[in-house]
């Protein structure tokens, strides 16, 4: 099992939202980024889990637990010409972006971004780099489990 942070802005898909999906479960949609498309594409597999993170917002940190709950599919949302995550060079044939759905484990007490930046444990975490924007990447082992205590 390997483990991510999947970041949201909360306006667009919050943990609460998560929670009062059918069963749970939403699309993660409308990652425009190579290097994140790539990690859903490439490397995640049903069984992770991540961190749901609320970003762009008054306060922005970890907010829940989810789980990878299925293979990598094309992201709808490339195709729909109303969608704001419309991609014109993507075909059905040849789709340049990616979801997989998300389940739901738990919702957590608010782990903030400055919370975590005063956490020697964490100072490598990907996350807290300078100038890190992906809104998905790899969590290690040892930062899932010093989060993991800290969330209890």
């Amino acid at each position: 099992m390997r483990y991510w942070l999947m970041k949201s802005e909360p306006d667009e898909v919050s943990i609460d939202d998560v929670l009062a999906a059918p069963a749970h479960t939403v699309a993660w949609f409308g990652v425009r980024n190579y290097q994140a498309r790539n990690f859903l594409r490439d490397e995640m597999r049903p069984g992770d889990q991540a961190f749901f993170y609320h970003s762009s917002c008054a306060e922005p940190g970890i907010a829940g637990i989810v789980e990878i709950v299925s293979a990598a599919y094309p992201d709808a949302t490339q195709f729909d010409s109303t969608s704001p995550y419309y991609d014109a060079k993507a075909t059905q044939e040849q789709p340049r972006w990616i979801s997989v759905d998300v389940k739901a484990v738990r919702k957590t007490a608010l782990l903030s971004l400055k919370q975590m930046r005063t956490m020697p444990e964490l100072s490598d975490m990907r996350l807290l780099a300078k100038g890190s924007r992906l809104s998905v990447m790899p969590v290690e082992a040892a930062e899932w489990k010093f989060i993991q205590k800290m969330l209890k």
